[in-house]
């Protein structure tokens, strides 16, 4: 799903975090950065909303049923992919479901927009000049979709679809494919995403600075989350400082 329907990224165990404290990042220690697009860059507020309210809706609607109904089969299929590749691919959704998803998205397209202060940070890294990278499992129908609305694909220096591995970031293999295809020092990378999952499996891949998000959807309040340091958003890693 490229990062869609991910309202349960940070454990639900997990309560509503009442700080903002910038985690300490050492940026003398950084050369590359990489970045995580839905929740990170973007806000998941788009993807939420898609599968877990325009998705249904349509579904319903073809299927001649009630919203409630549809959710109640459509939110136990998603999370019984979730984690692989099918999760995040458009093309499966569409031959499972039967309805067209990439044209779904451009029904509501109008809901995607950058996070707060994502812009800037992005700016700050590109002036630093240290390698800077998008790094996703959203399908490649999503990402140029994504990309499109946005226009910020220039700010970065590649963007990384998972779907050309055939393996999610969720598996600690992603990450020695990443190394071959856009090489990269792991000891002086920092990877930046909303998906606890990810992060433990990037830390397996032996990236040395990791951060999580807490608010990846700016409907929803911050929540706190165990084992990495945290932002609120990019904006909480700023100021980005020196040269890589």
């Amino acid at each position: 799903m490229g990062g869609d329907f991910q309202h349960e990224r940070v454990p639900a165990r997990d309560r509503p975090s009442a700080g903002g404290d910038r985690p300490p990042v050492d940026w003398a220690a950084v050369e590359t950065v990489l970045l995580d697009m839905d929740g990170t860059v973007l806000d998941l507020r788009f993807d939420n909303h898609f599968w877990r309210e325009h998705v249904p809706r349509r579904y319903a609607e073809a299927r001649g049923i009630t919203l409630d109904e549809a959710k109640g089969e459509l939110y136990p299929r998603f999370r019984a992919v979730e984690g692989t590749m099918d999760w995040y691919c458009v093309d499966y959704w569409t031959r499972t479901l039967g309805l067209d998803i990439a044209g779904l998205k451009t029904e509501v397209e109008h809901l995607i927009r950058l996070h707060d202060r994502a812009l800037e940070f992005l700016d700050a890294v590109r002036r630093s000049g240290r390698r800077l990278l998008l790094v996703t499992n959203a399908h490649g129908k999503s990402l140029a979709l994504k990309m499109r609305r946005t226009g910020i694909a220039g700010h970065f220096d590649a963007l990384v679809c998972a779907h050309d591995f055939g393996r999610p970031k969720e598996d600690p293999a992603f990450w020695g494919w990443l190394r071959g295809r856009e090489p990269y020092d792991p000891a002086r990378t920092l990877l930046v995403d909303d998906s606890l999952a990810v992060l433990r499996s990037a830390r397996a891949g032996g990236i040395a600075h990791l951060v999580a998000v807490r608010r990846p959807d700016s409907a929803l309040p911050p929540r706190a989350v165990d084992g990495f340091p945290a932002v609120d958003g990019l904006g909480g890693l700023l100021p980005v400082e020196g040269g890589g």
